[in-house]
């Protein structure tokens, strides 16, 4: 699915493409829900029908993903909630071994992510990934997020980049639309983001189920001749 020989850079995602995804299901429906009746002594019920509709009403948007954002709106420290369950942070398998890979045969690697500053820190506080990355970039940063245009064009000047040269993995359809609008030359949705739910529809784009599918093959050692 992967051309090599064409890619020096690869942008990839990271919450349900480097990192599971259950984390955020389950804090999001689950967790926050929970809290929230708890702060306001109502059923578990009312509280989803309260906070869920406000959460799909701006999905796709920066204060969707804003920690800041849902702390005020909903009167809860969404940064101490997500401390309280960040035991269930997880890298995906064979996403370690894929940046290994990747790095040994020269690639950059670039972390696009629409993730607050706030959940990307502790994200990355939790996991080992930091240490194989080349550069995080943070959608909040670029005034944009990756479901939008802006958001591309914002990146190649803060990470200059060939699209035509670029890998991206991404597990947002949309972000995957925008950056095949802007001309980014390879792309790959994640079928599975959430080890815990079923599969994702993603005929639109070629996809992985894990990073095994695409490792980058091992550099070609050339001997000295005597």
């Amino acid at each position: 699915m992967v051309d090599w020989k064409t890619i020096e850079v690869i942008l990839l995602d990271m919450d349900g493409t480097l990192l599971d995804l259950h984390f955020d299901t389950h804090f999001w429906l689950h967790h926050v829900p929970l809290r929230y009746a708890e702060a306001r002594g109502i059923a578990l019920d009312s509280a989803k029908a309260e906070i869920l509709p406000r959460i799909r009403e701006i999905q796709g948007t920066l204060e969707w993903y804003s920690v800041d954002h849902w702390s005020a709106v909903l009167d809860l420290d969404i940064g101490a909630l997500k401390r309280e369950v960040a035991h269930l942070i997880a890298v995906h398998p064979h996403v370690l071994d894929f940046l290994r890979a990747a790095r040994r045969l020269g690639k950059r690697l670039v972390l696009v992510t629409n993730a607050h500053s706030k959940s990307l820190a502790l994200k990355l506080e939790r996991t080992c990934l930091a240490g194989h990355l080349d550069a995080v970039v943070c959608a909040h940063d670029l005034g944009a997020p990756k479901e939008q245009a802006e958001f591309w064009r914002r990146l190649a000047r803060r990470e200059p980049f060939a699209p035509a040269r670029a890998l991206l993995v991404d597990d947002n359809l949309v972000a995957l639309r925008a950056a095949r609008e802007y001309g980014v030359g390879a792309l790959l949705a994640v079928r599975r983001p959430d080890s815990r739910a079923p599969h994702r529809d993603t005929a639109e784009f070629p996809s992985i189920e894990n990073f095994r599918e695409i490792m980058p093959p091992a550099p070609v050692v050339q001997l000295a001749r005597t």
